[in-house]
């Protein structure tokens, strides 16, 4: 895996906290568009304004999940990384929990609804291949939100291709790309309206065709992924970005606010796609200049590390929830906005669970290999094999094999002070060099072990012929004596 290398980015720079944070608003967003269904208001008036406000959060919270994706694997990338390595990583850090999840929704769906479960559908969940089906009934089975880890399933699968591809381009054509992608995601709507199958589903006033081709499939969902890319590149390549993170954010609201009024197709990826692109990655660039802001707290950086968990369980605790308290039962405004943040605060803390029980400890252990642990663990041990006795250094004897060097560079210190020569246990008695003389009467450090520890170009030499001569002709001439040098 390798690509275009814009330049290297300083160890806190490749860390992205604010955008970590935003991952779990995105995951709320979809938990409040999912409770809209489950109509837990006995009031229309309060079940259309719940309907108003949180309608447009499940299509933007997954969107912008896929969009994230393609921009962090590509912030993230280790230039020695290797496919399998990478594969194996995104396996372990998706599959365990889904796994468990699609086996708690077999036994809630046979024991708690006594409903049969279908094979196939269990097959295709396994395999991650169900969001493939035009059939709805299929996509929802059993845990419904998992659809979106077969779109994941194909950008994973694609991603080591795809960075080659894109880390070809070059930087001052990489907005052209980026805006021919987004042309293409506004073309899929247009091609969805022309398959048969146009059946509305009134819950979200979407028909079959644009929920399947438009939101549910793997191939048309793979552009928001290269979106993402793109842009990270244009970060990373330092390029200039239409709006900062404010700016962004306020696009964002904006275009929440006013999908509405656009067809019921365009809803669904189209009209946000941009400003959410634009989100992520006006995020990363003032998290690379260190600016700052409440999506980095660590509150936030914790709930978006559990968010994963969060999103891939809400719908089961709302479904049996719901089921729990009394299937079908609806509540009076107040109590509704109460049962509601009863099932949240469940999700949140089942995901807690999740998440440090299951996820973070797989992903530890089997996220990378054992050749993989080994060669870290080396790397932060510190130096390896010595090339001359072919030994790996150990830290405790290098500390051993110094405690004596040390112990004698003391006692020279200390004949430094006194004029005296101190003698090492077991060393033979012989007259100081003229090095130590000298080193002695100009106060520098003396010799230890035999050699000087004074750098060679400071070390106090002999004098020059010259230098004696004139010496002794000074001596002489104090003395009345006769004058070698002509004086």
């Amino acid at each position: 895996m390798s690509q275009h290398t814009p330049g290297p980015r300083a160890p806190e720079a490749s860390r992205l906290p604010a955008l970590t944070g935003m991952r779990f608003i995105a995951a709320a967003m979809v938990f409040f568009f999912h409770a809209v269904p489950e109509r837990f208001f006995t009031s229309e008036h309060s079940q259309n304004v719940a309907n108003t406000i949180f309608y447009q959060g499940g299509w933007t919270g997954v969107g912008f999940f896929f969009i994230l994706s393609g921009f962090i694997l590509t912030w993230t990338m280790r230039a020695d990384d290797t496919t399998p390595a990478f594969l194996r990583r995104r396996f372990f850090k998706i599959y365990p929990l889904h796994l468990l999840t699609l086996i708690a929704a077999m036994m809630l769906a046979a024991w708690v609804a006594q409903a049969s479960v279908s094979g196939r559908d269990v097959a295709l969940q396994l395999l991650l291949l169900h969001s493939w089906s035009p059939d709805i009934m299929v996509r929802a089975s059993l845990n419904g939100v998992a659809w979106s880890l077969s779109c994941e399933a194909l950008f994973y699968a694609l991603f080591p291709i795809l960075i080659r591809i894109i880390g070809r381009i070059r930087p001052e054509r990489l907005w052209r790309w980026a805006g021919a992608v987004v042309a293409a995601i506004f073309t899929v709507p247009f091609v969805a309206d022309r398959l048969p199958d146009q059946e509305v589903f009134p819950a979200v006033n979407v028909t079959a065709a644009d929920l399947w081709l438009v939101y549910q499939f793997p191939g048309t969902r793979l552009l928001d992924f290269v979106f993402g890319i793109i842009l990270a590149r244009v970060v990373m390549e330092g390029r200039r970005l239409p709006l900062s993170f404010g700016g962004s954010a306020v696009l964002v609201a904006v275009a929440y606010v006013a999908t509405p009024f656009f067809p019921s197709a365009y809803h669904l990826v189209a009209i946000m796609v941009v400003p959410l692109g634009l989100l992520v990655a006006s995020a990363a660039r003032a998290e690379s200049s260190r600016l700052r802001n409440w999506l980095s707290s660590r509150a936030m950086v914790w709930l978006g590390e559990i968010s994963f968990a969060f999103y891939i369980t809400h719908q089961l605790v709302q479904v049996y929830g719901h089921r729990f308290l009394g299937a079908g039962k609806t509540w009076d405004t107040p109590q509704a906005i109460g049962v509601i943040a009863l099932l949240f605060a469940v999700t949140l803390l089942l995901s807690w669970a999740l998440y440090t029980l299951v996820e973070h400890p797989i992903m530890r252990r089997f996220a990378t290999s054992r050749g993989e642990r080994r060669d870290r663990a080396a790397q932060k041990k510190g130096p390896g094999p010595n090339p001359l006795s072919g030994q790996t250094a150990d830290p405790e004897a290098e500390k051993a094999s110094a405690a004596p060097a040390a112990r004698a560079l003391r006692r020279s210190r200390r004949t430094a002070r006194s004029g005296t020569r101190a003698i090492s246990p077991g060393q033979a008695t012989r007259p100081p060099s003229y090095f130590s003389r000298r080193a002695a009467h100009t106060g520098r450090r003396p010799e230890v072990g035999g050699k000087s520890r004074v750098p060679q170009s400071k070390r106090a030499h002999p004098p020059p012929a010259s230098a004696v001569l004139i010496r002794s002709c000074a001596r002489r001439r104090s003395h009345n004596r006769s004058d070698p040098c002509g004086g």
